[in-house]
């Protein structure tokens, strides 16, 4: 039971952690058309890490 709340709560919290990247990302890349490429490799890493966070929990529970 105890391993079923963690990955939902982990599977929430990559979930808010990657669309907050996207909507930053979006957001930063509007006010500075220019800097398009750096902020979407960073968000791309960023949220790969969001993702991975959920992995980990997903195996270790």
């Amino acid at each position: 039971m105890t391993g079923s709340i963690a990955i939902a709560l982990a599977a929430l919290g990559a979930a808010l952690g990657i669309g907050l990247v996207g909507f930053k990302a979006t957001e930063a890349t509007g006010r500075n058309p220019g800097a398009a490429g750096p902020i979407l490799t960073l968000a791309i890493i960023l949220a790969a890490l969001c993702e991975g966070i959920f992995i980990l929990t997903l195996f270790l529970s």
